[in-house]
């Protein structure tokens, strides 16, 4: 038996980065019967607020899909946590907070109508409200509150200067005409405390009596009528609800859960839809495939100088930096520790960068053995500095695929790290030039022992035996509803799912090639000109 849920123009399906910023800007239009469905909870936790406890929620299974990979067949077979935020803001309620589109080329590259640099440059714009930068690459009035690093640890400082001295440049803005170079990134920071799609667009817009959020909703499928997509059934309450979408239906649920869902509706390979029981809609084969993410590695050293994060995480300092942080916006709790940043090119003949770097203050190799990393584990009990080493534009494929018909069970999730010779040797190149950086004079007063890998680790067949046990993921998954015109892509170039009517699909599984850098501010523009295309709004 199913409860009505009622009927509205528009249903959205995720409020994440990208679907919170649709159902807020259609929204706007008070003509727009607007339905916003969430997996999770809202984001009341005041923990949500700081920076510094990105790592504590990321863990966390109350806030958190808790997915992760299959048996990594290049990381010495091991499983691979993938966090994904199931709360609203979705992971960018989670996530590091760094601010970066990518390079032009990534979108040039694309090949759609659309979707050039030129052309999605005003949606990163308008969503964009940077408090520091006002040139022709930025917007200042956008609900999405950016800002530079707040912090200028020594380390860090040293680690930028270091660039410099190896013969890079330094790069005071990542998301300017040229992203190459050593630098601090950009945050989505406001007064000290995060500024996600949940904070930035969602919240703001819950007064408006066309907008209706309906948190823990779990989507069980899209129902596909004559060639349309006319309902949506989602569990809440105890109960399975149906509401009626007399326009459209917007998935946005991310890389993993939006293909999961096409599958669940009948939208797939026809074959394995049968093999789950699943009744086939549309033989769609390219659901779920075109898997990407951002592999990554850490270089960690000893800081013979007591000035890295560990300095910070004794109890009583802690505790004294997460009351100021809440109370006033300001102090260590404000500050996420991965401030400083570099793009660099290690490949001959590589036009754009191909290695991105994540610095921070503070040691990461008992984080990463334990877990995830980016900040989530305690640092070990000595000073130190990381430098998180990841290839841009990764080869490697892989697929997300349905493990049962129920939609409570999580996707088998397939990310085949390392499956190309381009991938592995562009990661050892990238570690070779970040050894050669920290020898530089800028580290002198700070260097201690290199501790991981280790100085014995130096040959390639060294560094492939290490990677495979100590690689992992930036949390940057692509591409598994694939936007083009080839036969295997999932939605067209205004992100219409193929063959289907009534029925789009606006988040990063879109990507047909994955950026060149952090994911969620791509994401949220992708939810900008979803918005526009949706509304008929210019486009380009």
């Amino acid at each position: 038996m199913r409860d009505d849920a009622g009927q509205f123009d528009y249903i959205v399906i995720g409020a994440g980065s990208a679907g919170a910023v649709v159902a807020a800007r259609l929204s706007e239009n008070a003509n727009n019967r607007v339905l916003l469905l969430e997996a999770g909870g809202m984001d009341n936790h005041p923990g949500f607020r700081l920076p510094l406890l990105m790592g504590a929620f990321i863990k966390s299974g109350i806030y958190n899909w808790g997915y992760e990979t299959e048996p990594e067949p290049h990381l010495d077979d091991r499983r691979i946590p993938w966090p994904r935020g199931r709360v609203i803001g979705g992971t960018s309620t989670l996530n590091g907070m760094v601010y970066i589109r990518g390079v032009p080329s990534d979108y040039d590259g694309w090949g759609l109508k659309g979707w050039s640099w030129d052309e999605v440059l005003p949606f990163f714009r308008k969503s964009e409200g940077h408090e520091d930068r006002g040139d022709p690459f930025h917007g200042t009035a956008g609900p999405l509150h950016v800002g530079r690093a707040r912090g200028r640890n020594p380390l860090t400082q040293a680690f930028v200067e270091a660039g410099g001295q190896a013969g890079y440049p330094n790069n005071d803005d990542f998301n300017s005409a040229r992203q190459e170079g050593f630098g601090f990134y950009d945050f989505t920071i406001r007064n000290g405390r995060r500024c996600g799609t949940a904070r930035a667009f969602v919240r703001p817009s819950l007064s408006r009596k066309n907008l209706k959020l309906v948190t823990r909703a779990l989507t069980t499928r899209i129902v596909i009528e004559n060639g349309r997509a006319t309902d949506v059934e989602y569990q809440s309450g105890n109960k399975l609800w149906r509401a009626r979408a007399g326009r459209e239906t917007i998935l946005s649920a991310g890389a993993v859960n939006s293909p999961q869902i096409l599958m669940l509706s009948g939208i797939g390979r026809a074959a394995d839809l049968r093999g789950h029981g699943i009744t086939p809609v549309l033989d769609l084969p390219g659901v779920g495939q075109n898997l990407q993410d951002h592999f990554d590695c850490c270089l960690v050293y000893e800081s013979t100088a007591p000035v890295s994060l560990y300095r910070q995480l004794r109890v009583d300092r802690l505790a004294f930096a997460l009351v100021r942080g809440l109370m006033f916006g300001k102090g260590a709790a404000t500050v996420f520790p991965y401030e400083g940043g570099a793009f660099i090119r290690v490949q001959p003949g590589a036009e754009d960068p191909d290695i991105q770097i994540h610095f921070m203050h503070g040691r990461e190799d008992t984080a990463r053995l334990h877990g995830f990393g980016l900040g989530s584990g305690r640092p070990n009990d000595k000073h130190g500095f990381t430098l998180r080493v990841s290839p841009l534009r990764p080869e490697s494929r892989g697929a997300i695929r349905l493990r049962s018909a129920d939609p409570r069970e999580a996707p088998v999730i397939n990310a085949n790290y390392l499956a190309t010779e381009y991938d592995v040797q562009t990661t050892i190149l990238g570690l070779r030039a970040m050894r050669q950086v920290v020898q530089q004079p800028a580290f002198d007063h700070c260097r201690g022992r290199e501790i991981w890998p280790g100085q014995q680790v130096e040959s390639d067949a060294e560094f492939r035996n290490w990677l495979g046990g100590a690689g992992g993921t930036t949390f940057h998954p692509v591409g598994t509803c694939t936007m083009g015109t080839a036969p295997d892509a999932v939605v067209d170039e205004t992100l219409r799912v193929r063959g289907v009517e009534g029925l789009r699909v606006a988040d990063a599984s879109i990507m047909p090639r994955i950026v060149s850098g952090n994911t969620n501010a791509p994401s949220i523009m992708i939810g900008e000109k979803a918005a526009a295309l949706i509304s008929g709004e210019p486009t380009a």
